[in-house]
């Protein structure tokens, strides 16, 4: 874990933006008009997905992959101009937030500035042609790490963006040496003290994937040396199986139990239902009930919690990276819900808090504990939405639901579930 890691970052929401599909325009200017409503939402942190000028030669889809970066020091003239981006930035920060970019450091597109200025940092193939390590990333050429010059060249464009920015999303991270984001993390510290870093750490697969071809993939706890916050991708996958009916909903709740035990007692992760590599969890659930547990148990778990453009109006529609596809804003709302999650997060979890969950396959309610020493909060969630007798570790009594102010009784350590999402102060 980062030494200077700010804990209150365990409490944060981060709100995800795509400026080409954020809006009809697809601009940073329409986009700023949206922050107010974003700010009531709950979010202390805008994330704008890659806002950089994007690859042609081999671009997939119409308008190419955003993360096939051209110019590291541009923005995307779709987006509008350099000034309009500050000014964007500077709105975020009037609405009492803070902005992350993301940035792309693993690859750039064929056609970059950089491939063209300084061949010598990249990746190159036997017969000396630019080339990539994974072959589905067709539209993009792997950096070089062992030439000095391209830490340098990355390290004082971080430095350039650090101007404005308060933080980065760092792209598979993982698969960049942990040594460079160290030096990274310390050039901007001078420019920007208290820079928020979140690696997309990978999949365990993925990291098992990329060592088999001897690429410098690092794991979770390594890349805790120079991060803040990472996704919980490590243990994804046990989320997917069961989502994808190969596995158990009890296993998912293992590893997240698994998590409390490996890392730094520092550690935080970012925790999401979706995100724009992941389906909408609108596309998996109709039930406005199951989605109500669902986004309950992602707040309640331990780390910052992602909201991805468009989740406040269950949008079902995952938007095309590669294409002009709009968020649907005309959806049912959810904001009141996520509302009153945010409220909670931030006002109830201490941030030196544990988590601990039990889950009961045959009915998919999940029975959790937050807390200290001082405060623990219980957490019941029927995540299929089931009716069900649902064990928990409180002491018989009556108790308020803070997300309904309905009452709840525990019985002989179980309460009956009906149905909805539970969270409750023992």
């Amino acid at each position: 874990m980062a030494k200077n890691t700010d804990l209150n970052l365990r409490n944060a929401v981060i709100y995800s933006v795509y400026i080409r599909n954020h809006t009809k325009e697809g601009t940073f200017r329409a986009a700023e008009a949206d922050l107010p409503r974003i700010r009531d939402l709950g979010a202390d942190i805008v994330w704008l997905m890659p806002i950089h000028p994007i690859g042609v030669v081999g671009k997939k889809g119409e308008l190419g992959c955003p993360y096939a970066n051209r110019d590291y020091r541009a923005v995307n003239p779709e987006y509008g101009t350099l000034e309009d981006f500050i000014h964007f930035v500077d709105a975020v920060h009037a609405n009492g937030m803070k902005c992350m970019i993301d940035v792309v450091y693993n690859h750039t597109s064929k056609d970059s500035v950089l491939c063209s200025e300084h061949p010598e940092y990249f990746y190159h193939n036997a017969d000396g042609s630019f080339g990539n390590r994974l072959g589905d990333w067709s539209d993009v050429n792997d950096l070089d790490y062992s030439n000095p010059g391209l830490w340098e060249y990355l390290c004082d464009t971080l430095c350039y963006w650090a101007q404005w920015v308060d933080g980065f999303r760092c792209d598979v991270a993982s698969l960049v040496p942990v040594e460079f984001w160290k030096k990274a993390r310390a050039a901007v510290e001078q420019v920007r003290p208290g820079c928020i870093w979140l690696a997309e750490s990978v999949h365990a697969s993925f990291n098992q994937a990329a060592r088999r071809m001897g690429l410098p993939a690092a794991t979770d706890v390594e890349a805790f040396e120079a991060f803040d916050l990472e996704y919980d991708y490590d243990i994804r996958e046990t989320l997917d199986a069961y989502w994808a009916g190969k596995g158990s909903l009890s296993t998912f709740v293992a590893m997240l139990n698994y998590q409390e035990g490996i890392y730094p007692n520092n550690y935080i992760k970012m925790r999401c239902a979706e995100n724009h590599d992941q389906p909408r969890i609108a596309s998996r659930y109709s039930d406005p009930a199951i989605l109500r547990n669902w986004h309950a148990f992602v707040f309640f778990q331990k780390g910052a919690t992602l909201l991805y453009a468009g989740e406040e109006r269950t949008d079902a529609n995952l938007p095309s990276l590669f294409e002009k596809d709009p968020v649907n804003w005309d959806g049912p709302d959810i904001t009141e819900e996520l509302k009153r999650l945010t409220r909670l997060k931030k006002s109830l979890f201490p941030m030196d808090g544990w988590f601990h969950g039990e889950c009961d396959d045959k009915t998919g309610i999940v029975s959790a504990t937050f807390g200290n020493g001082a405060m623990e909060l219980a957490g019941v969630f029927s995540l299929e939405g089931k009716t069900a007798e649902a064990a928990v570790d409180a002491e018989d009594g009556t108790y308020e639901n803070l997300l309904s102010g309905a009452t709840v009784r525990v019985k002989d350590g179980t309460l009956l579930c009906e149905g909805e999402p539970i969270i409750f102060r023992k």
